[in-house]
């Protein structure tokens, strides 16, 4: 791997489902491209709601992106992209803390990399990686969305079915964005 003389840029685009993390990463990456710049955008293989091969909003928004079964593929997916260009990850809470190492390997390499995802779990604790992107960014931007119960401003994901796993995809009608008084955390 190749180290830049140039520094990395990390920049954390975090919130609640529904809150416009997509989309903000989507204008990012654009911008980007529309100055010059080698922008890729790399999704979870988990993520195929919308689309395999693109990072796409809830409202149909979407940009090419390269599919990731786990985060050891992100090294050996870009290759030599991203070196003094923009990655962007977007649904990184998919990822866990195994993405935090290709993160540091890719500012090492000069790249700025725009991370979109989820902080905190269903249960409202924590969701890896973000513990750990959250200190090492340079810029972080936490969304909120709307509250689906009483309109307020929304931190958290309620699960609306029943499961014990930390990660389950789903999208409209499987989680609603709810503000901390409405949030019901799971009994399990």
């Amino acid at each position: 791997m190749a180290l830049s003389t140039a520094p990395g840029r990390l920049e954390v685009i975090c919130g609640p489902m529904f809150a416009g993390k997509t989309t903000a990463l989507i204008a990012r990456l654009s911008a980007a491209r529309a100055a010059g710049l080698e922008a890729v955008a790399l999704k979870p293989a988990l993520d195929t709601r919308y689309a395999h091969a693109a990072i796409t909003t809830h409202t149909g928004e979407r940009l090419p992106a390269l599919a990731a079964a786990c985060a050891g593929e992100v090294m050996n997916l870009l290759g030599d992209a991203g070196v003094g260009g923009v990655v962007g990850i977007d649904e990184a809470h998919f990822f866990g803390a195994a993405l935090v190492a290709p993160v540091r390997a890719l500012l090492l390499r000069g790249a700025r990399v725009i991370v979109a995802g989820v902080e905190r779990d269903h249960r409202g604790a924590p969701f890896e990686p973000f513990p750990a992107l959250l200190v090492e960014a340079d810029e972080v931007v936490k969304l909120h969305a709307v509250c689906a119960r009483c309109g307020g401003l929304a931190v958290h994901s309620q699960r609306m079915f029943a499961s014990n796993e930390r990660v389950a995809v789903g999208g409209a009608g499987d989680y609603e964005a709810r503000c901390r008084r409405c949030f019901e955390p799971p009994a399990d």
